[in-house]
């Protein structure tokens, strides 16, 4: 196994419970990290940038409905297949599961306008008819909101290229166009999503601003701590601290590929590094009860809480390989993570962060075999620890059997080829 990271981790550990020999080789634990081995799940200190894979940045968002506006059918369904996977492969783990779901809010008119464009290109999305008119609802739906002066890529920066648009917009209204009462009234009929007007919205979440104007709960949605997981991995999976620069040079039968950004040099496959700048800060515990994914002034935010306090704000996505904390990316950041709670203003910052998600040309990852010797699973671009239980699942069974499961079809890696 090349790649000590969650995916690596994963297969690794599947492969040793059905009796497969295995070794991870991990760069990152020869020396390239900034923390010692056995402290994965501890902050990193200020100033310092890790060398470790995407999972150590990764804020661990367990969202397949919130996570498929722009994905293909094919890798919608493995994320949530992954997701139906993620309670149990926690359970074994020992490691904690929050299920208080997410909030979707949108703080301006142009936000929900915003919103619901994506929303409405999700799989299934049928927006029910406006009941106060025979138009379509939607603040604004004949423009389309121009970016924030300024505006840096968020997680969703928008359609593949060739991917065709969605259907009009439809289901989250502004508090006002119909009425406090009616505000998001007609979201996604998927996921389970359940409307919350301004008022039920701070009643869920009492920190949030009371400018947002419309919200959903998607109930289904949980997160989880990469690296927590990671630490208890490594408990189970023996990990060799080396690189690895030619995989001649292992004495494998088989050798699964799992090195993230680094693929592209071991297999030569087009998998390139997408950067995303992310914070963590340092609050009271309980102050957030949910995961917000947010709309602010047409930034798009993520805050994800943990239980001892620290809030993960994420997350800026550039096309871009360099390893540098920008002050434009804190700033924006820190503005609409403060225009949705307030409160974070008086936030402690322990970690800024900059990590590379593995990407690849439709961004979907590279799975399944590449020759009679190697095996690939990488290029997972922001879903690695989403998809770490499926993947190591479907590798694991292609190694033991040699029958690829029908899923890995779509996702075969030298479909660029």
């Amino acid at each position: 196994m090349v790649g000590g990271g969650i995916i690596g981790l994963s297969i690794g550990w599947r492969l040793a419970a059905r009796g497969v020999e295995v070794q991870v080789f991990d760069a990152w634990a020869a020396g390239g990290s900034v923390l010692p081995m056995g402290k994965q799940s501890e902050a990193l200190p200020m100033g310092k940038q890790s060398k470790a894979g995407a999972w150590f940045v990764a804020a661990g968002m367990l969202a397949a409905g919130n996570e498929s506006t722009w994905e293909s059918a094919a890798l919608g369904e493995l994320m949530v297949e992954s997701a139906r996977r993620w309670p149990g492969f926690a359970a074994e783990l020992g490691v904690e599961l929050p299920d208080a779901g997410t909030l979707v809010v949108a703080l301006t008119a142009d936000d929900v306008a915003e919103a619901e464009r994506e929303w409405a290109r999700r799989p299934g999305h049928r927006p029910s008819p406006d009941p106060h008119s025979g138009q379509r609802p939607g603040p604004h739906s004949g423009q389309r909101p121009g970016p924030h002066p300024g505006q840096r890529p968020g997680p969703h920066p928008g359609p593949h290229p060739g991917q065709r648009p969605g259907p009009p917009p439809g289901g989250m209204v502004a508090a006002g166009e119909l009425g406090g009462a009616a505000a998001g009234q007609r979201l996604l009929e998927v996921s389970r999503a359940k409307h919350l007007g301004p008022s039920a919205l701070r009643e869920a979440e009492p920190a949030l601003s009371p400018r947002v104007r419309a919200g959903c709960h998607l109930p289904e949605d949980r997160q989880v701590d990469p690296r927590k997981v990671v630490a208890a991995l490594r408990e189970r999976v023996l990990v060799v601290p080396e690189k690895v620069d030619d995989l001649a040079d292992l004495d494998a039968d088989q050798v699964v590929v799992a090195a993230g950004v680094g693929t592209a040099r071991l297999a030569g496959l087009p998998v390139r590094p997408v950067k995303g700048e992310l914070l963590r800060l340092r609050g009271e515990p309980g102050l957030l009860r949910h995961v917000i994914s947010g709309y602010a002034d047409g930034r798009r935010v993520y805050l994800v809480p943990r239980a001892d306090g620290e809030i993960v704000v994420g997350a800026t996505q550039d096309e871009r390989t360099d390893d540098v904390v920008t002050a434009g990316a804190v700033l924006e950041l820190l503005r609409a993570a403060t225009d949705l709670v307030p409160a974070l203003a008086d936030c402690a910052i322990t970690e800024t962060l900059v990590g590379h998600r593995p990407s690849t040309p439709d961004n979907a990852p590279l799975l399944g075999r590449l020759d009679g010797r190697t095996v690939i699973a990488s290029g997972h671009h922001r879903n690695g620890v989403l998809l770490a239980p499926v993947t190591a699942d479907l590798i694991a069974d292609l190694i033991v059997t040699g029958e690829p499961d029908p899923l890995l079809a779509p996702f075969a890696p030298g479909r660029f080829t």
